[in-house]
């Protein structure tokens, strides 16, 4: 099975070249990203007009990110071509158009790392490459404007505790750490982050890893920054 490259730079002590290949069914903006990517420095792979066309073009070589385009010609859906790439190993950074908010957010949901506008300038989309190769979520206005725009979207009702939890194990805290800083055993702490795990999934938004878990509370806004108006989470 293809590794991430999230769990790729867990293992990796120094920096290496990002590697990026882009998914656009116009050519012109497959050759404009191209050229920036090559300019800003980037190992370009490969530029495709559709994702089974990236995997097959693929052929065994590695890759980090791949810019996609939201909505391609060819039929295929977002959620497939979401995982479709990822399981080549490759991050997936949507370059969406700013009226798709329910596309975009189901992007995101498929596990996209972030979205980018096609009316940004090329300085801002090859920021947003490193952000997503450094396995970092691309917490931007699009992001939140998708998420605000959706009507079905639906945010878990974390309690006080669990969202304290949910804010220091998010943010790379391990849950021993997290559980001592709040003056509470490792084992109340586990259970916190079980039940925050139910919730989301009642709300149709699993989070399995910590990856989805940073995910949701950026989607929730419990990072950056933590709300504590809410319940006691018991």
């Amino acid at each position: 099975m293809a590794q991430t490259f999230f769990e790729k730079t867990t293992r990796e002590s120094h920096p290496t070249t990002v590697r990026v290949s882009v998914v656009d069914d116009h050519e012109s903006v497959r050759l404009g990203l191209k050229a920036a990517c090559i300019d800003a420095g980037f190992a370009f792979v490969l530029a495709a007009a559709s994702v089974q066309e990236f995997v097959d073009g693929l052929d065994g070589r590695e890759n980090d990110v791949v810019v996609l385009d939201l909505s391609l010609g060819d039929g295929s859906t977002v959620t497939g071509n979401v995982k479709a790439v990822q399981a080549t190993g490759s991050a997936v950074l949507i370059h969406s158009i700013a009226d798709r908010a329910a596309s975009v957010r189901e992007a995101l949901a498929a596990g996209a790392a972030g979205v980018i506008p096609k009316s940004a300038a090329t300085k801002t989309v090859m920021a947003a490459v490193e952000t997503v190769a450094r396995g970092e979520v691309l917490n931007n206005l699009e992001w939140a404007t998708a998420i605000d725009a959706d009507r079905d979207f639906a945010k878990a009702q974390l309690g006080r505790r669990e969202r304290e939890i949910l804010h220091l194990y998010a943010s790379g805290l391990p849950l021993k750490l997290a559980a001592q800083q709040l003056g509470i055993g490792y084992s109340t702490a586990r259970e916190y982050l079980d039940r925050i795990r139910v919730k989301y999934v009642e709300v149709g938004r699993p989070a399995p890893t910590k990856v989805d878990l940073l995910r949701r509370a950026v989607e929730d806004g419990i990072l950056p920054g933590l709300d504590l108006d809410g319940g006691d989470g018991r």
